[in-house]
C-alpha cells in the first residue's frame, strides 16, 4: 500500500512538471518577442556643457520679494514642519541635526555657536536675505555645493515665501520687508 502512495506521489510531481512544461510551450507560440539586433541598449549621453563642466547650472530661482508681502503666514507655519525634523525654531532652543533658525533672517550662514557647519556652508559669505534663502529653500545643494543639509528643496514659490515670512517672524527684532 506504502508503495501506490509513493507512486501517486511520483507521478504528481511529474504531472506539474508536464504542465509546467506545456504551458511553457504555448506562451512562447502565442508571444513573439522581436529578436535584439544587439545584446545591449544603447543609453544615450547628453553632450558635456562647455568648459568641461560636469554638471549644468540650476535654473534660475524666481524673486521671492514680490510674493512676501501677501504670504500666509499660517502656510508658512505648516510648511515648518518640513524642518522642524532637523530645526528647532524658538530662542534659545537646541540644535538637532541642523541648527537652531531663531532670527535667521539677516544671520550670517555659519553663525550658530555650537553647531558643526560644513565647510562650504560656514565659508558663505551672503548673509541670510530674503532672496539668498529663497535660492537656498529651492535647491539646498544647488546654492550651496557641498551642504549637509539632505533636503530636497521647495518646488512651490509661493510655499517658499510663506516659510520665509514666518521665519522671519521668528525674531525679537523682525527685519523689515523690502
Amino acid at each position: 500500500m506504502a508503495s501506490q502512495e509513493a507512486n501517486k506521489i511520483a507521478g504528481a510531481i511529474l504531472m506539474a512538471g508536464l504542465i509546467a512544461m506545456g504551458s511553457g510551450f504555448i506562451a512562447r507560440s502565442l508571444v513573439h518577442p522581436a529578436p535584439l539586433k544587439e545584446l545591449a541598449f544603447a543609453v544615450e549621453k547628453p553632450d558635456a556643457p562647455a568648459g568641461g563642466q560636469a554638471a549644468a547650472a540650476p535654473a534660475e530661482v524666481p524673486p521671492v520679494t514680490p510674493l512676501l508681502a501677501k504670504a500666509d503666514l499660517a502656510a508658512g507655519e505648516a510648511s515648518s514642519k518640513k524642518c522642524a525634523a532637523c530645526h528647532t525654531f524658538g530662542k534659545g532652543e537646541p540644535n538637532r541635526i541642523g541648527p537652531n533658525l531663531f532670527d535667521v533672517v539677516g544671520r550670517k550662514p555659519g553663525a550658530v555657536a555650537g553647531f558643526a557647519y560644513s565647510k562650504p556652508m560656514a565659508s558663505t559669505a551672503e548673509e541670510w536675505n530674503y532672496e539668498h534663502l529663497n535660492k537656498f529653500l529651492a535647491n539646498p545643494k544647488a546654492s550651496v555645493p557641498g551642504t549637509k543639509m539632505a533636503f530636497a528643496g521647495i518646488s512651490k514659490p509661493e510655499e517658499r515665501a510663506a516659510l520665509i515670512a514666518w521665519l522671519r517672524g521668528k525674531s525679537d527684532a523682525p527685519k523689515p520687508l523690502p
